[in-house]
């Protein structure tokens, strides 16, 4: 995929600076379009500040590695790009009054069953929430892959921008993180509180494939598909049809992933 075009960047972010908590593809792909938006990033991950050298200096000067707890202090906003499994690791007190953007989804294989989530008495973002009760909880970015994440930016106003779906209990923290995502080059699409972000989540209509840009084609199954879409150019996903797929979306059993 090619990396986004650089867009100029807002005046206003010029000193806002995003904390990363985890540094894997989600997060490296995060900080490179928040780069690309003018934000400021420092990055963090469980092996410390110098497993991310080389990172950040491919980055530039725009970003600095630093421990989790300084990663959270640091940011104006807070992406926790960790698996869920990790999420009662996320550092309460120095992300106490912190907006912190959740893009963890719940997989059986990598996190084990947790009754809560099996049974849908919660979202995974619930669940992150409760750990973090003094954060504002907001889910994104959880709903597309860091390929199509990459490839997919575009200006402010035009035609054929991209949308994601956003979810969370706060009504101000979802405007911040609104304009986050308006910076990285998507729309927001604010689909309801942290009870509904389900509806972008795995085994949904807003869920990877409505990304890949094309129809999948007839007849393919299993790792077909997979070896299908990641071969995927991306494609326009406006925010009308982001808000009509959340609106159609039918819940179905969390710990069944693309359920026959």
């Amino acid at each position: 995929m090619s990396p986004p075009e650089p867009r100029k960047p807002m005046e206003s972010n010029m000193s806002r600076t995003l904390g990363i908590i985890g540094a894997g593809a989600v997060g490296q792909t995060v900080a490179r379009l928040a780069i690309a938006g003018g934000w400021n990033v420092v990055l963090s991950n469980s092996r410390g500040p110098r497993s991310l050298t080389d990172l950040v200096t491919e980055l530039g000067p725009k970003a600095r590695a630093a421990t989790v707890a300084e990663a959270a202090i640091a940011g104006d906003l807070v992406v926790a790009a960790v698996p869920l499994i990790a999420h009662a690791q996320l550092p309460k007190r120095e992300l106490a009054g912190k907006i912190v953007i959740d893009t963890m989804n719940y997989t059986v294989e990598r996190d084990g069953h947790l009754p809560e989530l099996d049974s849908n008495e919660l979202t995974s973002s619930g669940m992150t929430q409760r750990h973090l009760a003094d954060s504002r909880v907001v889910k994104a970015f959880n709903n597309i892959t860091t390929d199509h994440l990459a490839a997919l930016p575009r200006p402010k106003d035009v035609a054929d921008r991209n949308a994601l779906p956003i979810a969370g209990d706060d009504t101000e923290a979802k405007k911040e993180a609104g304009a986050l995502l308006s910076d990285l080059g998507f729309d927001a699409v604010d689909v309801g509180d942290l009870g509904q972000s389900w509806r972008f989540g795995p085994n949904t209509a807003l869920y990877a494939l409505v990304y890949a840009g094309e129809e999948m084609p007839e007849g393919l199954y299993g790792p077909e598909v997979l070896q299908w879409f990641l071969g995927t150019p991306g494609g326009p996903v406006p925010a009308g049809q982001v808000a009509r797929l959340a609106a159609e979306a039918v819940r179905g059993r969390a710990d069944v992933f693309f359920d026959d």
